[in-house]
């Protein structure tokens, strides 16, 4: 019996299920895109504004300063760098200001120059207080003054200034290394003294220390000990070829532990009444051993 024939209709395909999906998508909104010409001439207007208006130069130079100084906060150093670039244009755009105020706007930055960078890190040091020079040659209008000695003298007691030394501690040292007011100030005579002031501060930082490890935390230590010890930094010192104030430092960190403890165990063993000697007194005494191996200038 030949029943009416039937076809079996063929499954479509995974991949014709696929298309025919992608048919009935409805097509996404095209965004309009820049054209090539025009996002390359605004590129090009930008850097032009950029290059015209000074801030390549200016950012590239705050950048090279960054690296220079390896500040501990590059933020803060920043802001400060540039609060320096304003106050050197409205400095340029003073037409017959003030000249205190003048004077008094090189001074700070110069000061602030040679705080960038520590004296270890030579050749930031180096750089910068060529900075600070220069700044100070330049007066008003860019005309270069030089340095001269009332200028140079002033610089050295801002740098000493609230630092932790006593005016008592730092004039035996000023006496030594400044000029006359009227006289002309070499870039390498400045660089001298910058460099001899930064050095003492520290100095006399290391040797506060070592007077809070002699005390023990009472405030005050035994003469017969902190005397034992200063000579023997004075001997330090005295036996070193130095012929840098940086080198000071040096002679004063090669005394060890040892040498010290022989030094305070001699002057305990002394049958002396025990005298107090203030923190002050031991400053005093560590900063006239300094400023007796510094060499004047001139």
């Amino acid at each position: 019996m030949g029943g009416p024939s039937t076809k079996m209709a063929a499954s479509p395909s995974p991949s014709a299920k696929m298309a025919d999906s992608e048919k009935r998508r409805p097509s996404p909104a095209i965004e309009p895109t820049r054209p090539a010409v025009l996002i390359n001439c605004a590129s090009e207007a930008e850097d032009a504004f950029l290059l015209q208006a000074g801030v390549s130069d200016m950012v590239r130079g705050a950048l090279l300063k960054v690296l220079e100084a390896r500040p501990e906060e590059p933020v803060d150093f920043l802001a400060g760098y540039f609060n320096r670039l304003m106050q050197s244009s409205a400095e340029a755009t003073v037409d017959g200001g003030d000249p205190q105020r003048q004077l008094h706007w090189r001074l700070d930055r110069a000061l602030w120059y040679l705080r960038l960078a520590h004296h270890s890190h030579r050749i930031a040091f180096n750089n910068n207080v060529s900075m600070a020079y220069d700044s100070l040659s330049t007066g008003g209008r860019r005309k270069r003054l030089g340095v001269n000695g009332k200028l140079y003298s002033e610089l050295l007691k801002m740098t000493l200034q609230g630092r932790g030394a006593t005016e008592e501690m730092v004039a035996p040292l000023l006496h030594k290394i400044t000029c006359q007011d009227h006289e002309a100030v070499p870039c390498d005579v400045f660089r001298y003294g910058v460099l001899t002031c930064l050095v003492l501060l520290e100095f006399l930082a290391k040797a506060s220390t070592l007077y809070d490890a002699l005390d023990g935390g009472s405030g005050t230590a035994d003469e017969r000990v902190c005397l034992a010890v200063l000579s023997t930094l004075e001997e330090a010192l005295h036996a070193s070829d130095a012929s840098s104030p940086i080198r000071y430092l040096e002679a004063g960190s090669k005394l060890g532990p040892d040498c010290l403890a022989l030094a305070m165990d001699k002057a305990l063993a002394e049958r002396k009444a025990t005298v107090a000697m203030k923190k002050e007194e031991f400053l005093k005494k560590a900063s006239a051993i300094f400023v007796a191996k510094v060499k004047p200038v001139g």
